[in-house]
């Protein structure tokens, strides 16, 4: 566990932060979609990783309030990237799911964001690309806490 009133502590925690604030933000400038926000890509990439949600769910999983994500999912919904169906439990609710117009723009964005990485990394030398390999499941750890 990481003690921040050591100094070496901090200061990892502090270059992590602004490492990957600094690559978010390329990152999104590699879109595919420039129409889409950076949330309703969000929204579309929760929907990739768990198939389908009420619009409750998605507003608690993207820390948003839920006539917000009403807002983005009718957006979505507009755009022929999502669509909206009858909760199989609850006929009062509706679950969300990505299209395959949604899918399709996801898996180029990817690919799109990938290569750019790829083309970051022939930057790298043997060791900081074997450092990177090791802790890329640790920062996906992160990113999932």
């Amino acid at each position: 566990m990481p003690d921040l009133s050591r100094g070496d502590d901090a200061a990892a925690v502090s270059a992590l932060r602004g490492a990957v604030m600094r690559l978010s933000r390329r990152l999104k400038h590699q879109r595919v979609d420039e129409s889409l926000s950076p949330t309703e890509m969000s929204v579309l990439g929760t929907l990739a990783r768990c198939g389908h949600a009420t619009p409750g769910e998605l507003a608690r999983k993207e820390h948003v309030q839920p006539p917000s994500m009403t807002r983005i999912v009718a957006m979505l919904e507009a755009k022929g990237l999502v669509r909206l169906e009858a909760h199989p439990d609850d006929r009062r609710q509706k679950v969300v799911t990505q299209t395959e117009q949604a899918e399709a723009m996801l898996a180029e964005s990817r690919h799109k964001r990938d290569a750019w990485l790829a083309e970051l990394a022939t930057g790298l030398d043997d060791d900081e690309w074997a450092k990177l390999r090791a802790a890329a499941p640790v920062l996906e750890k992160l990113a999932q806490l």
